[in-house]
C-alpha cells in the first residue's frame, strides 16, 4: 500500500462518500451509481481510483461487480494515524 495513493484516493468528497456507503456492506455498482448525480462513467472512475489504492475489493458476480472495502488497508491507515499521534503527544511530553 502506498499511503500517497491512499490519501490522494481520500481527498476527493465523492470517493469519500462512496467509501461511507461501503461500510454497510458490499455494493454492486450500479448501485452505489444511484446514490450521486454524476454519470455511471464517473463512479466508475472514483472505484477504479479506490481499487488501486487498496481501499476497496471488487467481486464479479454474473454481470454485476460487487465492491466492498478493504478492511486490512483502513486498519493500516489507523495504525499509522495512532503512532502519528502516539509519538506527537511523546515528543510534546518531552
Amino acid at each position: 500500500m502506498s499511503f500517497q495513493q491512499t490519501f490522494k484516493a481520500l481527498s476527493d468528497p465523492i470517493r469519500r462518500d462512496i467509501l461511507g456507503l461501503l461500510r454497510a456492506g458490499p455494493m454492486a455498482a450500479g448501485e452505489i451509481c444511484s446514490h450521486f448525480s454524476v454519470s455511471g462513467a464517473t463512479i466508475s472512475h472514483h472505484l477504479s481510483i479506490l481499487k488501486d489504492a487498496g481501499l476497496v475489493l471488487d467481486d464479479k458476480q454474473g454481470k454485476y461487480i460487487y465492491y466492498e472495502l478493504n478492511m486490512s488497508v483502513v486498519d493500516e491507515i489507523l495504525e499509522w494515524v495512532t503512532a502519528l499521534k502516539g509519538g506527537s503527544n511523546h515528543e510534546e511530553n518531552q
